[in-house]
């Protein structure tokens, strides 16, 4: 089909990535925890939305471009940076979460604003499309006809299973964090968790090189 081989291997592969511990898990975490269960799946359908947009520049060669581009590498990596830090730091600065920040005069966090922050994280992150961009080709025959097509099925498919975890693990952490949002002091730990994370994530794609 399209040219695509070892099909188990690639969802065995992809569902083994998914679920290892890293930024994405950690922001969707750090939401349920912050805003429930709802607040978790917007950040994974942000994060997996992002994704797709790296599948689809693999899929029409964009990546390649931004991996060949020394310069286009750079201005990626530093605007993402540069973001991801600014948001960090607007988060760290914010009193309390999401729903309780209203009383104190600041604005609430929406669910828009988390689904943006979940996409734009991962859209800004130029390794994540070297990452599609080495990982989906070892799945499709060298000769295959249509070969944006199968890097395009590839990346849903592992987009698909990648935001069933993600969603999963959003209910449980909601689930395990009822009785800690009724705490203000821990709220505010966790949407300091949050910023130092955004913060960490900026610094470590400012730093990012091509190989």
């Amino acid at each position: 089909m399209l040219g695509i081989h070892d099909l188990w291997l690639f969802i065995v592969s992809g569902l083994l990535l998914n679920i290892t511990p890293g930024p994405d898990n950690a922001y969707i975490t750090g939401r349920s925890l912050q805003l429930g269960w709802r607040g978790g799946a917007v950040a994974a359908l942000g994060v997996g939305c992002g994704c797709l947009v790296h599948v689809f520049a693999t899929s029409v060669g964009l990546s390649a471009l931004l991996a060949a581009s020394s310069t286009a590498f750079t201005a990626v990596k530093l605007i993402g940076g540069a973001y991801l830090c600014y948001m960090g730091v607007r988060i760290l600065l914010a009193r309390g979460d999401g729903a309780a920040s209203a009383g104190n005069g600041a604005k609430p966090t929406t669910l828009r604003q988390v689904f943006w922050q979940g996409a734009l994280t991962n859209v800004l992150n130029p390794k994540i499309a070297l990452f599609f961009l080495a990982f989906l080709p070892q799945f499709v025959d060298a000769d295959a006809a249509h070969k944006s097509y199968a890097f395009a099925l590839l990346g849903i498919i592992f987009v698909f299973n990648g935001t069933l975890w993600c969603l999963a693990m959003a209910a449980f952490a909601a689930k395990a964090a009822q009785r800690m949002r009724k705490s203000s002091v821990v709220m505010q730990w966790i949407n300091r968790g949050i910023g130092a994370l955004f913060v960490y994530l900026g610094v470590r794609v400012a730093l990012l090189d091509a190989r």
